[in-house]
């Protein structure tokens, strides 16, 4: 079976206008509508989450073209600006919400900009979009304990299947962290799939709870756009993020282990 490399890219927030904590990771709604359109016009094939693990686990082929388009958080513009984009070429996506940061009745106050609400959630639901679970209150997974893992999990699945009425099958791990640990968690709370970021193309081969993303972000400009999902110079366009998230892992594994050190201390 050949191994194709599929695009799943990465959004969060949609919005003329975003603070300083979402801007980097933003895009302008023009900015989305140009890129949806170029996807149209390439005739690429969107697909799901579920959609894609779903192909790679049966051994089913994928259509021609196919390319996931994902959102993470859950920001309010998703709903205003991106979903009639959506909308007008028919395609589906994928939601990801950290449950604690949306509007409603399990709202922790954590949200970095102005968020969905569960009403909303249900509209984006209704219109095609697969809601898969981001945590609840969007920790790095893979430095907190285990009881506060398995809470973050199951809570967060709890509370979309309770808000609407079908249980998540996806997941995306928040900051893109997981582990061992974190994999065999989110495995065993249920989630059939699981994305991580990566900023490379997906591939049946990392199995389905290592699944790759590439970020788009207010920087990335339409010819970037479309070199990233014609798959062109993906390692040179992602050569600085992979830098950084090498040397941050260093800091990273140094910070857990001083942890656990004073945990075995204390």
């Amino acid at each position: 079976m050949s191994d194709t490399r599929v695009p799943i890219l990465m959004y969060h927030a949609v919005s003329t206008d975003p603070n300083e904590e979402t801007r980097a990771l933003s895009v302008t709604p023009e900015a989305f509508a140009e890129q949806m359109t170029v996807l149209a016009d390439r005739g690429f094939r969107p697909l799901t989450t579920g959609g894609l693990a779903a192909c790679w686990r049966s051994g089913r082929a994928l259509p021609e073209r196919p390319v996931l388009i994902t959102f993470d958080d859950g920001y309010e513009g998703v709903h205003r600006h991106a979903l009639p984009a959506l909308a007008e070429h028919g395609f589906p996506a994928t939601l990801f919400v950290s449950t604690g940061w949306l509007r409603g009745p399990y709202d922790t106050g954590g949200g970095l900009d102005t968020m969905l609400d569960w009403d909303q959630v249900r509209d984006l639901a209704a219109a095609g979009v697969e809601i898969g679970g981001h945590s609840h209150s969007h920790p790095q997974l893979d430095q907190v304990s285990d009881a506060t893992l398995r809470f973050e999990l199951i809570h967060c699945k709890e509370i979309v299947s309770d808000q609407l009425g079908s249980v998540p099958a996806s997941f995306a791990y928040p900051y893109g962290y997981s582990s061992r640990r974190v994999r065999q968690a989110v495995r065993e709370t249920g989630y059939a799939q699981a994305l991580a970021v990566g900023n490379d193309l997906a591939r049946r081969a990392q199995g389905p709870y290592a699944l790759r993303r590439v970020t788009v972000r207010r920087s990335t400009g339409i010819e970037e756009f479309e070199r990233m999902v014609e798959a062109r110079a993906i390692a040179r366009t992602f050569a600085a993020d992979r830098a950084l998230t090498k040397g941050y892992a260093v800091v990273r594994r140094a910070r857990q282990a001083r942890r656990l050190v004073c945990r075995a201390g204390g």
